[in-house]
């Protein structure tokens, strides 16, 4: 007969809620701080739903009137120090992190007797002004409602992707456990989060991530029943959503996130845990939103919750039951209380009636934005990108000219040794991907010998891409580290596509232009492996629509030393594209001397030439000279180096097109993400008048590379390819 043992988590799970004594016992200052700092949001949040109704917030007003609660009982004794970021509905974490940064010079205190202070009064008015959009805002108006951010404050910011922001808090945990280790404990960070993410890759992904790197990172839950109307028990088996955490072995509480003393009193535990380095921790509060998804009406007006049930919730309100308790025990009576939000209100309006003034076109008297508030037009595009300050003084060389010694080397052996230098220089650096601690340099040996020579800083992640990808943007906007990502294939981009492209390459810009991002991305390109259709692609095109984004293809090892030297030193999210057929070439490689940098945004003319210009990177870079040669055609190659709009070399390039009056712009991959048509497009625009022949393209075929070895041949461009291309370009025009 078959035995059944019962099985249990290896950790905690709690359900923690508040006694009499728990109330008695705790600091009246606290509690009267907690009580003062959910007002202030309570009021702000109701100054911009009426300037919701009045059509004066230009996009969604996620309110989380009702929730103040879980924010401030969790946040109210945290450390500047301290990170949090949240989602789309984060206003209060936003302000209860602000609140309590400024307090901070008041022992984190706040009195209900006390007016509102000059520096609380700016910080309620900046925050007002980046969700109406202004440039007074902490983003100049770019983040708006749904991306606060505040990093003196240690608000990280919040996210319009639901789940997005949780691996880069991750990120920032991974700095501070590295950093900040002291006699009162590491630094940590919360990261905020509802039912409907509590479903999503990226959150479970960064759970066991955070779980098997002991990351003091918290997974606050803010479980207020409805992903906008979908309700938690239609879409989830366990509605105890803090269940998720053992099963990472996760230490986890649950908590009635109306009652602010039990979240606190819950952090206080988590943050013990947490601090000590026992690693990460998942708070559950069960809190509710009294107005709909988005806007100023109920859940009821659209028929998906109750008036019933709304009532009930609003019976156990956060503030009210504070103001309670304090008046049970003596430390509040009533007309202090209605003083405090009379006062709260005041300052509340006060920052409206800054930022607004009567329509002097309304008969009605309506309210208008004040005109002069606004972001000047012309910062539209400022800050995708650094101003490339951090290259001044740089030393760069080409290969033709370097001085220093030189030896033949494998392109793949120049992936390892110019990482080890800047590692073995930089103690900032950080290289994580699967695998690359394993197999004597990973899968294709790129980072050989690192591991021995940087235990701490050569990270094996788990095969969770979002998670990791996610984690090292958090680093690099940290600032503390820059890390080097590998990506064991570029297909697998798509697997982390939100925090590539939404997250990492959006982050300096949304965020107002100031932030910096360093963080390298090291994509490889196995088209011809016979891996497939999974794992072949040429990322550069899809790279190359996404602002934010630099983009280099080296072609040789010591362009390849010179390029990511280039990379670790700018303040951007750079892609670093390899190729599998280049790793086993041979070139050039410094003897000793891998500080050197390739110049930023310059390409190199592999061959000169007056016929035709043509226009290539990373492996086609050779098919295409040897195409060159095989046809005898007087062609200028041109190796582009550097792929990104705001990186490529448009001089070198617009040289050769005014010599020739041609061009070919030649590529490996498919034709569906070619970068060859947004290049193709940018160069017309540019040099229309200086064509004699429309502008030809080599790619591959529409479809990714099959297993079949005669089929995924015929998918991609190669010497014959380009030789054909050449050859009819020159015969049609007769040269």
């Amino acid at each position: 007969m078959t035995r059944h043992i019962q099985l249990a988590p290896d950790v905690e799970w709690i359900q923690l809620t508040t006694t009499e004594q728990d109330w008695q016992e705790a600091d009246p200052a606290l509690l009267k701080t907690m009580l003062v700092q959910m007002q202030i949001i309570r009021s702000f949040e109701e100054a911009v739903l009426e300037l919701a109704s009045e059509g004066l917030v230009h996009g969604p007003a996620h309110s989380s009137i009702g929730q103040e609660g879980g924010a401030v009982g969790s946040i109210v004794n945290l450390r500047s120090g301290d990170g949090v970021n949240g989602s789309h509905r984060g206003h209060h974490q936003f302000l209860a992190k602000g609140l309590a940064h400024l307090s901070a010079a008041m022992n984190g205190r706040m009195e209900p007797e006390a007016a509102v202070g000059a520096e609380v009064q700016a910080f309620l008015q900046r925050t007002l002004a980046e969700i109406l959009g202004l440039d007074q805002g902490f983003s100049h108006g770019r983040g708006g409602s749904m991306h606060l951010q505040w990093l003196d404050a240690g608000a990280l910011g919040t996210n319009a992707i639901v789940g997005g922001g949780v691996p880069l808090a991750a990120g920032n945990a991974w700095a501070q456990k590295h950093s900040t280790a002291s006699a009162s404990g590491m630094d940590l960070t919360v990261s905020y989060f509802g039912d409907g993410a509590i479903n999503i890759g990226s959150v479970l992904e960064t759970m066991n991530l955070a779980a098997a790197w002991k990351l003091p990172l918290c997974f606050f839950v803010e479980n207020n029943l409805y992903a906008v109307s979908t309700h938690v028990s239609e879409v989830t088996g366990e509605g105890r959503l803090s269940g998720r955490g053992p099963g990472f072995g996760i230490r986890s509480w649950r908590v009635d996130g109306m009652d602010p003393l039990a979240v606190h009193l819950a952090m206080e535990q988590a943050t013990e845990h947490m601090r000590s380095g026992g690693g990460p921790t998942v708070i559950e509060a069960e809190v509710y939103r009294y107005f709909h998804q988005n806007g100023p009406f109920p859940g009821s007006a659209f028929g998906y919750r109750s008036k019933e049930e709304e009532k009930s919730w609003r019976d156990r309100d956060p503030i009210q039951r504070m103001a309670t308790e304090l008046k049970k025990l003596g430390h509040l009576d009533n007309a202090a209380f209605l003083q405090m939000q009379d006062r709260v209100s005041a300052a509340c309006n006060l920052a409206v009636s800054e930022l607004t003034e009567t329509d002097p076109q309304s008969k009605a008297g309506k309210r208008r934005i004040r005109p002069e508030l606004w972001p000047d037009p012309s910062f539209v595009d400022v800050g995708i990108r650094g101003d490339l300050s951090e290259l001044e003084g740089a030393r760069t060389e080409e290969e033709v000219t370097f001085k220093g010694g030189l030896r033949e080397g494998k392109f793949v052996d120049a992936v390892a040794e110019v990482v080890h230098a800047r590692m073995a220089a930089d103690p900032s650096i950080v290289v994580m991907g699967e695998d690359v601690h394993r197999l004597k340099g990973g899968t294709n040996g790129a980072t050989r010998g690192l591991v021995d020579a940087h235990p701490d800083r050569v990270l094996g992640t788990p095969i969770s891409e979002n998670a990791f990808a996610g984690l090292a943007g958090g680093m690099a906007m940290d600032g503390r580290f820059k890390p080097v990502v590998e990506f064991m294939y570029a297909d697998f981009m798509w697997v982390a596509g939100d925090q590539i492209f939404n997250q990492i390459a959006r982050a300096r810009h949304m965020f107002g232009g100031t932030g910096e991002v360093p963080l390298v991305l090291r994509s490889k390109i196995a088209m011809g492996t016979g891996y497939g259709s999974q794992h072949s692609m040429d990322p550069a095109g899809v790279f190359a629509t996404s602002a934010g984004w630099r983009i280099v293809a080296p072609s040789t090892p010591f362009d390849y030393v010179g390029l990511m030297n280039a990379a670790l030193a700018l303040k951007d999210p750079v892609v670093v594209l390899e190729h599998v057929d280049l790793y086993t070439t041979t070139g050039q490689l410094p003897v000793d001397d891998f500080d050197y940098q390739i110049a930023f945004g310059k390409a190199a003319i592999r061959r000169r030439g007056d016929s035709l210009t043509v226009l290539t990177y990373g492996a086609m870079v050779r098919p295409t000279l040897e195409a060159v040669t095989e046809t005898e055609i007087d062609a200028e190659v041109v190796d582009l180096r550097w792929l990104d709009r705001a990186s490529i070399d448009w001089e070198a390039i617009g040289a050769s097109i005014m010599k020739t009056n041609n061009v070919l712009i030649v590529e490996q991959g498919a034709q569906g993400t070619s970068y060859g048509g947004w290049l193709s497009d940018e160069i017309q625009r540019r040099y229309f008048d200086h064509l004699d022949y429309p502008i030809q393209r080599v790619t591959g075929g529409e479809a990714s590379p099959s297993i079949s070895k005669v089929l995924e041949r015929a998918s991609y461009a190669g010497v014959p390819e380009v030789a054909a291309k050449l050859l009819t370009i020159i015969n049609d025009q007769g040269l």
